[in-house]
């Protein structure tokens, strides 16, 4: 594959890194900081990360995994987020060949569908059951997500981004 004009050849994802980065969204989606509506989900947002920049490792059934911590610690309804996740990876995944084509602006623009729809899903089951609907300021969370995905790409690439060590032997 032909890399875009002034792109960086980047390293190799360390799988220690992307756990740990998965695990710290998960962290921070749990502090009891009152679950408003229009907040941005931390761990949608990193696990479509993973997913367009490492989608053989970071896949649709850890989304699902990860869902259903999300689920049981949120105390909602089990699966209504792991079935958000599942589709919202599935789609990461169908687009990350296309998505790395473009610049971060145009990339957080073309994943801001999969938040909405995400989102959509979430509250839909929600409503299913009975649920009552939290207002219109939870379309601000995935246009909060889109925004982050700049901030998010500079953070989670930034390992793979430092120069390899050089020697005698290998110049670059």
């Amino acid at each position: 594959m032909i890399m875009p004009r002034g792109h960086q050849l980047l390293l190799p994802a360390n799988p220690l890194f992307i756990a740990f980065s998965l695990l710290l969204a998960l962290l921070v989606d749990m502090v009891p900081v009152g679950r408003q509506a229009w907040m941005p989900d931390v761990l949608a947002l990193v696990l479509v990360f993973w997913n367009v920049h490492q989608p053989r490792r970071v896949g649709v059934g850890w989304a699902f995994v990860f869902g259903l911590l999300v689920d049981v610690q949120h105390g909602a309804l089990l699966g209504q987020h792991a079935l958000a996740y599942s589709v919202l990876s599935f789609g990461a995944i169908a687009l990350h060949r296309r998505l790395l084509w473009f610049g971060l602006l145009g990339q957080a623009a073309q994943v801001l569908p999969l938040f909405l729809l995400a989102q959509a899903i979430s509250v839909l089951v929600r409503l299913m059951v009975g649920g009552m609907w939290p207002g219109w300021t939870l379309v601000l969370a995935p246009v909060l997500e889109a925004a982050l995905w700049p901030l998010a790409s500079w953070l989670l690439l930034a390992p793979q981004r430092r120069p390899p060590d050089p020697d005698a032997h290998r110049p670059l």
